[in-house]
């Protein structure tokens, strides 16, 4: 069996379509869009919500987050939802191998004592403004401050709840910079060093 692949990633850098292609390429279950629905399902938040406080958080939201939400209480809504998230991912992983993207996975699958591949994907800044603007459109605020939010909340969400460095080397099996190794060869450098834990 092939092991539970994780992926972080700075934002823009490609890393869920990274990680989309390589669950594709060896036919075992992606998690990412499904945090979203069951985040949603279990909490009322809107979608757009759910994916921010499934990754995202400022010292700000930290402080307020205990309170009513649509008139229904849910204590921390961010630590509801990172429950909701670790849940979810524990239970695919003891399923069998499959490939997460973000949300803690690596800490938690790795405080569980469950085997896995740690990947980190990044890129330059100028690679990563194209792909956003690719991805997401124009954006009425200049794409550089949207990218330097949101990693500042990735990287505050990731150290709230794992106490360490979001991006550290230390914490992953592979580093790639996809902007340049290209998609494709993150792709392949992944498989392969899945195939080689293949069995162990």
């Amino acid at each position: 069996m092939y092991p539970v692949i994780t992926i972080s990633r700075e934002v823009g850098s490609g890393g869920s379509v990274i990680g989309r292609k390589v669950a594709e390429k060896l036919d075992i279950p992606f998690l990412d869009r499904k945090f979203i629905e069951e985040i949603s399902k279990n909490t009322g938040l809107k979608a757009d919500e759910a994916e921010q406080k499934g990754e995202f958080v400022s010292a700000i939201e930290k402080y307020f987050s205990s309170s009513f939400y649509n008139g229904l209480y849910l204590g921390d809504v961010q630590d509801k939802v990172y429950e909701i998230q670790k849940k979810i991912i524990l239970e695919q992983a003891e399923k069998g191998p499959c490939v997460i993207v973000g949300r803690c996975s690596d800490f938690i699958l790795q405080k569980a004592g469950i085997p896995c591949l740690n990947v980190f994907i990044r890129a330059d800044k100028e690679y990563r403004r194209t792909y956003f603007e690719d991805y997401y459109g124009k954006q009425q605020e200049p794409v550089e401050k949207i990218i330097a939010k949101k990693d500042k909340g990735r990287r505050q969400y990731y150290r709230y709840y794992t106490d360490r460095e979001f991006g550290n080397v230390n914490n992953y099996q592979l580093c790639l910079d996809c902007g340049y190794l290209g998609e494709d060869m993150c792709v392949d450098m992944i498989i392969k060093a899945a195939k080689a834990k293949k069995g162990e």
